[in-house]
């Protein structure tokens, strides 16, 4: 079984009363960092912000194994400008927002019943997770033929760089949803829109290109839409009819249903489902886990190799480490609609330290998913060899998980 005292060193007990001893006749602490978390060291006298205070407690005071300085790695939504329209509204949390997020950027979007997020295309790449509600998606594949569907919560979509398409929400109350990009200086404010381009466009240019009138051409936006609202679309069926045409519909399916698919991983501490190329073939650049971790329960100490972590915290609470080079460290408190982020291949956790799941994303730009395990590396490295580091007893190191537990209680 895992324990934690399975990670803590021994020292010699005579040497440690001895040092006690030294200090305490210095009139000092054995630990600066213990001792100032249990006097006025840490006091604020003067006060402060008190309700972002007390969900950054882990700010406010840190534990003491954290050590010198790690770049923030969190940003909530809820201070992110927010672009309100009718029909719907939007906010993004790029590079711009969160300094070390360089890799993804993300974009939490809000559609009314009928609300559309109009026709246009990215140059990145756009993956999407359904946070509420059903939309219906359109795009057209690289040979010009038709995808529509309707998606609800908890389903997924993505559409590589250049692909146009449009979102839609459905009755009875629309839709909320993240979308994740893969590059950190992606904006909303930068993509290909439907209306904008024609507003930018001669009309005569426009009247050749369509084989219309010009006069008929005047009715169109003068400027962009971005989210208007709209008629309730009709049936699935007959949208997906019409669009089809002589083409026929894309044998490419965009679409992705998460929660038809069995958990990669399911512990009693909770359950990951992994989303790649693997099993969503079209996603070729960028790789997810929905992670689930239940009251107490914490998602093991571990790190990716191969791709930096862009984190959504879904619902819940929790707190994660980041264990950076250089002997630093930092903690931060999350909580539902904040950004997470932690670069490639550095070791980190996150714990549940609320009392409901707490449910988040973990994305990469990569086409695959890949991840490592403390207890799977020091169970598969020969034992003396890590007893000689940590100074564990025989029955520590035969207690560590032989299989990646990814979620614990295992």
């Amino acid at each position: 079984r895992w324990t934690r005292r399975g990670f803590l060193g021994a020292s010699s007990a005579a040497l440690a009363a001895g040092m006690l001893a030294a200090n305490h006749a210095a009139g000092e602490s054995q630990d600066p960092a213990a001792k100032a978390k249990n006097d006025r060291s840490r006091s604020e006298p003067v006060s402060k912000n008190s309700a972002l205070d007390e969900e950054n407690m882990d700010s406010v005071n840190p534990p003491p194994t954290d050590a010198g300085g790690v770049q923030t790695f969190k940003y909530p939504f809820s201070i992110a400008h927010k672009r309100l329209h009718d029909g719907g509204w939007s906010r993004e949390v790029t590079v711009r927002e969160l300094a070390v997020a360089k890799t993804l950027a993300g974009v939490n979007m809000r559609l009314t019943a009928g609300g559309v997020r109009e026709l246009h295309w990215h140059t990145a790449a756009e993956w999407a997770y359904m946070l509420y509600g059903t939309a219906r998606i359109t795009c057209i594949d690289a040979d010009g033929k038709s995808f529509v569907t309707d998606v609800k919560e908890g389903d997924l979509w993505y559409f590589p760089p250049g692909i146009p398409h449009s979102i839609q929400g459905l009755p009875p109350d629309g839709t909320e949803f993240l979308l994740v990009f893969d590059d950190g200086n992606f904006s909303e404010y930068e993509t290909v829109l439907l209306s904008d381009w024609m507003a930018h466009t001669p009309l005569d240019i426009v009247s050749k290109n369509f084989g219309v009138p010009r006069a008929a051409l005047e009715v169109m936006p003068k400027k962009e839409l971005f989210i208007f609202q709209a008629e309730v679309p009709g049936p699935l069926v007959e949208d997906q009819r019409r669009a089809a045409g002589a083409l026929g519909a894309s044998p490419i399916d965009f679409a992705f249903r998460t929660t038809q698919q069995p958990p990669t991983k399911r512990t009693k501490g909770g359950e990951v489902r992994i989303i790649d190329s693997s099993n969503f073939k079209i996603a070729q650049n960028i790789a997810a886990a929905v992670v689930t971790v239940k009251p107490g329960g914490l998602r093991e100490l571990h790190w990716h190799p191969n791709a930096d972590e862009w984190q959504f915290f879904i619902s819940g609470k929790g707190r994660m480490t980041v264990f950076a080079t250089g002997g630093r460290a930092r903690t931060m408190d999350f909580e539902t609609g904040d950004v997470g982020y932690v670069q490639k291949a550095l070791p980190h956790y996150v714990e549940n330290t609320g009392s409901s799941d707490l449910k988040f994303l973990e994305m990469f730009k990569s086409s695959y998913y890949q991840d490592l395990a403390l207890s799977e590396w020091l169970s598969h490295t020969p034992p003396a060899l890590v007893a000689a580091h940590l100074n564990l007893g025989k029955g520590t190191l035969d207690g560590l998980p032989r299989a990646k537990p990814v979620i614990l209680p295992d």
